[in-house]
């Protein structure tokens, strides 16, 4: 596929859309992106989200990240319509979560497995999904699993001194480093294929208290006490609650077989020192 006059339309530019937006070719690319009010995009093209319709029309590509609630889906409730009648879309892309897969005990899963979540946002998550495939669009779902990159790793929490270590035997989590997600996106992008759904991780799903005891390894840091789960529960917040809630192991194959992925990152342990060896570089 050319990419030669093609724009891209972020509803919702956060972390994974503004890296997407960073990965590609701006001679090539024009990219826009949503914002609320008293949001700020620096750096970027900006477009209040009630009023994308002129930017939606001219879009060939449309990133959707922004999640929904329990009222449904907010950009299907404003634009479905001009969506379901837009004739020149080449790829829609809708960031879900591997929440959706709810708890297997630690089994492996992938696309092919049912969706059961366990909780109100992996619900809305599912149920979102539903709605983007009822549309007649050239849709690709990517269900993400934890998100980390520079600014938004364990480093940042071993600095902020708000780092635990939480032992729950058996239970370990997927993870994808933000550059293999832009990654990720653009292969699709480059070779749609509607109707797809990706599971989006990495090869290796790790305990909690084993990416934090690393990442002290690497700051010089002394990692902090392991916390047995029964102890550190009754001070977890709600969405701490809610990572906890769910066992849970990520097939990745679907990305490698159809889009040709080579992971950047394939474990945390070569995403995180290559977080700190841009920092270091700096």
């Amino acid at each position: 596929m050319s990419e030669a006059g093609t724009n891209l339309l972020c509803f919702g530019m956060g972390y994974t859309a503004r890296a997407l937006a960073a990965s590609l070719d701006a001679g090539r690319w024009r990219t826009t992106g949503t914002f609320r009010d008293g949001e700020a995009l620096a750096g970027y093209d900006g477009v209040a989200f009630d009023d994308a319709d002129a930017v939606l029309a001219e879009a060939s590509h449309v990133l959707v990240s922004t999640p929904p609630g329990e009222a449904g889906d907010p950009v299907l409730a404003r634009y479905a319509e001009q969506l379901a009648a837009h004739k020149n879309l080449a790829w829609v892309g809708y960031l879900s979560t591997t929440g959706v897969y709810g708890d297997t005990g630690g089994a492996a899963v992938d696309e092919s497995a049912p969706c059961a979540p366990t909780n109100a946002r992996s619900r809305w998550r599912a149920d979102a999904e539903l709605a983007w495939l009822a549309l007649d669009i050239p849709l690709h779902i990517f269900r993400l699993a934890g998100i980390y990159g520079p600014g938004r790793s364990a480093f940042d929490q071993v600095r902020a001194g708000t780092a635990r270590r939480i032992d729950r035997p058996g239970y370990k989590f997927s993870r994808i480093h933000v550059d293999d997600v832009a990654n990720i996106l653009r292969a699709s992008m480059a070779a749609p294929a509607p109707g797809a759904i990706y599971n989006v991780c990495d090869d290796a799903a790790a305990a909690q208290a084993e990416i934090v005891a690393h990442a002290c390894d690497l700051l010089g840091a002394t990692a902090p006490t392991l916390i047995p789960f029964a102890a550190a529960e009754p001070d977890m917040s709600p969405m701490a609650r809610s990572f906890w809630s769910d066992n849970r192991r990520i097939d990745n194959g679907r990305i490698k077989r159809e889009l040709g992925i080579t992971l950047r990152f394939s474990d945390y342990r070569s995403g995180l020192a290559a977080i700190l060896a841009a920092e270091n570089s700096d």
